[in-house]
C-alpha cells in the first residue's frame, strides 16, 4: 500500500512540480494578489464595462512605475450580475513585495447601460483614458496571498446629463486583505521530490518540494497544523512535524526536514 501511494505521489509530482513547486520557488520573495470585483445594486437593467487591463504601481510615482498584471481576464462585465455578495475574479498574479501604492483599471470603449430595455453608450471622460486610478497604500509581504475586492457602486458611478447622455465616472472602494498565512521550509536531500501536507482536522493543503528542496504553501487559514512529508523515493521514510502555528499575514518558517532511509 505504501509503495503504491508513493508511486501515485511520484506520478503527481512529474505533472505538478513544475507548475506548483517551481512557481513557489520563484515567488518565495513575492506576494500573490487576487483581484475580484463586486457591485452594489442600481436602478438600471444592466451596466456593462469593458475591461482591458489591470495595473499596479509599487513606486509611489504617479507618472511612472505602472505595470500590467499577467493573466487579466479581459472582457465586458455586467456590474449588476455582481450584486448580493457575488463577485468575479479579474486577475491572480505574483506582485513585488513592499508597498502597493495604487491599482488602475484600464477600460475600453465598449461601455454601455441598459435603461428600460434600451442599450445606450456609456461615455468615459477623456481624463480616464489612461485608466481609473485607485489608492491602496498598504504593505504586502513576500509569500503571502492577498485578495483585493473592488466594490463598484454602479448607482453612483453613472451620471446623466441634460442631453440624455450617460457618463461613467466610477466610484469604487478597495478592500485589501491577507488570506491566512504561509508555511515555508525545506527538505533534504533536495534531489528527492517530497509531498508536503499541512493538516488541521479534515482540512488538508499540499504542495511538492522544488529542485532546491524548498516548499511554500500559501493561503493557509490561521490555525495550528501537523505537517506530513512523503518522499516519492520509497527508499526514504515519511516524516512528520506537529504544532505548526500559522497566523494571518505572516510566513511560518519550519525547520529543515532531513529524510532518512
Amino acid at each position: 500500500m505504501k509503495s503504491n501511494f508513493r508511486t501515485f505521489l511520484f506520478a503527481c509530482a512529474l505533472f505538478t512540480t513544475g507548475l506548483v513547486s517551481c512557481s513557489d520557488k520563484e515567488s518565495n520573495e513575492r506576494a500573490r494578489l487576487e483581484v475580484r470585483m463586486t457591485d452594489d445594486p442600481a436602478a438600471y437593467d444592466a451596466v456593462y464595462i469593458d475591461l482591458k487591463d489591470v495595473q499596479i504601481n509599487v513606486t509611489g510615482e504617479d507618472d511612472k512605475g505602472w505595470q500590467s498584471l499577467p493573466g487579466v481576464q479581459k472582457g465586458i462585465y455586467n456590474l449588476l450580475d455582481l450584486v448580493n455578495d457575488k463577485d468575479t475574479l479579474l486577475v491572480n498574479a505574483d506582485i513585488p513585495t513592499g508597498k502597493l501604492h495604487q491599482i488602475r483599471l484600464v477600460l475600453g470603449n465598449n461601455n454601455s447601460i441598459v435603461v428600460d430595455g434600451t442599450t445606450i453608450p456609456l461615455e468615459t471622460p477623456s481624463a480616464m483614458q489612461s485608466g481609473l486610478k485607485l489608492n491602496v497604500q498598504q504593505d504586502v509581504k513576500g509569500g503571502i496571498l492577498y485578495t483585493m475586492l473592488l466594490d463598484f457602486d454602479a448607482g453612483k458611478s453613472v451620471v446623466t446629463t441634460g442631453g440624455g447622455k450617460y457618463i461613467l465616472k466610477p466610484v469604487i472602494r478597495t478592500v485589501l486583505n491577507a488570506v491566512g498565512g504561509s508555511i515555508k521550509g525545506a527538505v533534504t536531500p533536495a534531489s528527492v521530490i517530497t509531498a508536503v501536507y499541512a493538516i488541521n482536522g479534515t482540512d488538508t493543503m499540499t504542495t511538492f518540494t522544488d529542485a532546491t528542496g524548498g516548499y511554500l504553501i500559501k493561503g493557509v487559514p490561521a490555525a495550528t497544523y501537523n505537517l506530513q512529508y512523503w518522499p516519492t523515493d520509497t527508499a526514504y521514510n515519511s516524516q512528520a512535524k506537529t504544532g505548526i502555528a500559522v497566523t494571518t499575514g505572516n510566513v511560518t518558517v519550519v525547520d529543515t526536514v532531513r529524510l532518512v532511509k
